[in-house]
């Protein structure tokens, strides 16, 4: 079968992705997804994981503009969204656009800001407009919003309310690297600086059309009914404090049909269900037996009692 032009381009801005972030082809791929299904990515790791690197990395290949908000605690909404100052030319106020009015936000440490810093973030992930001093101000398109933070156990970090969580299509973690990719690190360096060398594999008016697409990929009504079972699993399982939400649906659903169109494929299959659907639920679900968030394993146990139907 001769690969559609899509397919082509994408496995160029996965290749050279793959040669920056080694050894995390399915974090790589997930993020890719992610921004197909116009989604916005939350990545959790210890410091030094590559993180940044990897939001640097999309944005460069994907030729979009890029925009870096480092997260503290001292930090004010105003910081992220911008304000008004007062010209004394014009006699009146003028808007100075914050680092939100960008195509990529790498919100990093997100969850070393405070909760009222990390509320600005909310209108523009879910609606992506702001509104400043009752003006409403669209952001541009794509607006994509990687966010990385520390685990909660470490000094200085504020967790993230479930309704910020909620507007992250994905949560993954990038975890070591394996034994192969961690001594070419050793051998030839840190990969971050070969970033300002890293052609665009894509323009921004292509990313459009590829999100189209990628929402257009074929679901068949017995894939819908595997769909609804995992979600209703969910919500009968002991396990969680509550299930997953009808908007969590739809993120499954979606970033499902961007896995497949990644694959190349036009019509998603269980497994691209069960690829994705740890990334989608575990920053969702919360245990039952504890403060915790739900883990990939949980995720696994649940897939097991759900037949494909």
């Amino acid at each position: 079968m001769t690969p559609s032009p899509h397919s082509t381009q994408l496995a160029k801005v996965i290749a050279a992705a793959n040669r920056v972030i080694l050894g995390k082809d399915a974090q790589v791929r997930l993020a890719l997804a992610c921004l197909l299904a116009r989604g916005h990515l939350l990545i959790e790791d210890l410091p030094g994981v590559g993180k940044t690197t990897l939001a640097h990395t999309l944005a460069r290949l994907m030729g979009l503009q890029f925009s870096r908000i480092q997260f503290t605690s001292d930090m004010l909404p105003a910081d992220v969204i911008g304000l008004s100052i007062f010209d004394r030319e014009r006699s009146d106020f003028r808007f100075l656009p914050g680092p939100i009015f960008s195509q990529v936000l790498l919100a990093d440490e997100i969850n070393r800001a405070t909760p009222k810093t990390q509320s600005a973030l909310l209108e523009a992930m879910e609606e992506r407009q702001v509104t400043v001093e009752g003006a409403t101000r669209p952001l541009p398109e794509p607006f994509f919003v990687i966010a990385t933070q520390n685990p909660s156990t470490q000094i200085g970090t504020f967790p993230l309310p479930e309704s910020q969580l909620d507007r992250f299509l994905l949560r993954l973690e990038l975890g070591y690297p394996d034994r192969a990719a961690e001594r070419a690190l050793l051998e030839g360096g840190g990969r971050r600086d070969t970033l300002p060398d890293l052609a665009a594999a894509l323009t921004p008016d292509q990313i459009g059309p590829l999100q189209s697409a990628a929402a257009a990929t074929h679901a068949s009504p017995a894939l819908l009914d595997y769909v609804q079972a995992l979600v209703e699993a969910t919500r009968n399982s002991p396990r969680f404090i509550h299930g997953l939400s009808p908007r969590a649906a739809l993120a499954l659903l979606a970033v499902a049909r961007a896995w497949a169109f990644l694959a190349g494929r036009n019509m998603v299959v269980p497994e691209d269900v069960q690829a994705v659907l740890p990334s989608v639920a575990c920053h969702r679900l919360q245990l039952a037996d504890s403060a915790g968030h739900a883990r990939p394993e949980d995720i696994a146990g649940l897939v097991r009692t759900v037949p494909v139907v």
